[in-house]
């Protein structure tokens, strides 16, 4: 990082690919949370099962992006191992329509994280570009599916959606920085 300067946008494409990496490893965890308490007989837990394979995929590029340049993962994620499946399983054990709640909850955040990562880095970096324009789609799909699923219907819909997304936003932050 010697002779680069604050504001320089090799900088801030580290930070994005720090935070997407992140924030695909916390959806793994979250998926793995609810599929470990509902199974994989029902309805919404293949539902679940089919956004996890894609999220396993965005969080394999984004593995893979950080070897190859040299970008320092986030410290926090024993944390977010850790807080994503418990968040996965709580939401899971309140119901299916609970369960996609929760991701609802984390697509909406997630495709305006990506929204502004595409404004930002313009055509500075095409190949992070692509990568996020595909995956924030696939990420409006997840949560256009959580919705058509039920996700409306869960238990104080309004409060448990809110705190999700307040946590969102709090760990996009932490793992822009640490």
């Amino acid at each position: 990082m010697s002779g680069w300067k604050p504001g320089d946008a090799r900088r801030d494409t580290r930070s994005m690919v720090r935070v997407d990496q992140a924030g695909e490893y916390g959806a793994t965890r979250i998926y793995a949370g609810q599929l470990a308490v509902m199974g994989d007989r029902t309805p919404a837990a293949r539902a679940i099962a089919g956004m996890a394979n894609q999220e396993q995929r965005h969080r394999a590029f984004f593995d893979a992006m950080i070897v190859a340049r040299g970008v320092r993962p986030t410290i926090l994620q024993p944390f977010w191992d850790v807080a994503g499946f418990a968040l996965g399983a709580v939401t899971a054990a309140l119901g299916p329509e609970a369960a996609m709640a929760c991701t609802a909850a984390v697509e909406t955040e997630i495709d305006k994280h990506y929204a502004d990562q595409l404004e930002a880095l313009g055509d500075s970096d095409p190949e992070l570009s692509a990568a996020v324009l595909e995956f924030q789609a696939e990420e409006v799909e997840h949560r256009e599916t959580a919705l058509a699923s039920g996700a409306e219907s869960a238990p104080a819909y309004l409060l448990l959606t809110g705190a999700i997304r307040l946590g969102c936003r709090i760990v996009i932050a932490a793992a822009k920085r640490i």
